[in-house]
């Protein structure tokens, strides 16, 4: 079953990469899981500054438009038919430093089926792509479906754009589970990823919790990506220059 109330979600951000040499981090983390039918109705602050915020402008469309009318008018071009609520499932600005690695996008049914999840992909460039992930026939996303798509988007200078993802996401009850794994177009695995945790009521308790407990929590994203990037550079891997990103926007699994 998807989410059909807002939450609050904390765990850990796990990155391992397996080759040409290992480099492991983990960390602890919130995101909030917002139903975007209800974001006007959230315990934090909506397209205002405050210490803890959400702006639809650092999603989607990036325009400040509706992010409901976007999410739906990809699901529909792709023939997936997810009726029920859209659940964002994001980090907030704090105090006004928005950055989100990868958000997801959990589009269920009427039932709180999960049909197709959206990963919409920043980098630290100002660029962003969405994978649409869901299955070829349509049937519901869950613990066993095991996704891939090709590799489009650049966001690492220690990544090159080549390869494919394996997406695997467990959402029910108080569990948020997603994997992602990258593997080298020669077939072999490069990269493994996951965002694990637990998922409670959103409140405004349970913010000040998470506000507390995990300080800065976007700055302290972008500061993990610079610090790994320098570990990787001592650790000899080579640094790919920035490609000009394909103009595709979303792209599907297969």
């Amino acid at each position: 079953m998807g989410i059909m109330d807002a939450q609050l979600l904390t765990g850990k951000v796990m990155h391992k990469r397996l080759f040409p040499k290992q480099n492991a981090f983990q960390y602890g983390i919130y995101y909030l899981a917002l139903p975007l039918s209800q974001l006007a109705k959230m315990p934090l602050a909506y397209n205002r500054f405050a210490s803890l915020s959400f702006f639809d402008k650092d999603h989607g469309p990036c325009d400040g438009s509706s992010l409901d009318i976007w999410a739906r008018a990809i699901l529909r071009e792709h023939n997936i038919q997810a009726d029920g609520e859209i659940t964002l499932v994001c980090m907030p600005r704090v105090f006004g430093y928005a950055f989100n690695p990868v958000s997801f996008w959990l589009c269920q049914d009427k039932a709180g089926q999960i049909r197709a999840v959206l990963c919409e992909v920043h980098n630290t460039f100002g660029e962003r792509h969405t994978y649409l992930c869901a299955h070829e026939d349509r049937r519901p996303v869950n613990e066993l479906s095991l996704l891939f798509a090709e590799k489009l988007f650049h966001v690492s200078p220690f990544l090159a754009r080549e390869g494919h993802y394996e997406f695997r996401f467990d959402v029910h009850d108080d569990v948020f589970n997603v994997v992602i794994n990258l593997h080298h177009e020669e077939g072999y695995k490069l990269l493994i990823t996951s965002l694990t945790g637990k998922l409670q009521a959103l409140t405004k308790s349970s913010l000040r919790y998470a506000f507390w407990h995990y300080p800065l929590v976007t700055l302290k994203a972008i500061v993990m990506i610079h610090w790994q990037a320098l570990k990787l550079v001592v650790k000899g891997i080579k640094y790919m220059p920035k490609p000009e990103q394909k103009p595709q926007k979303v792209s599907t699994t297969n």
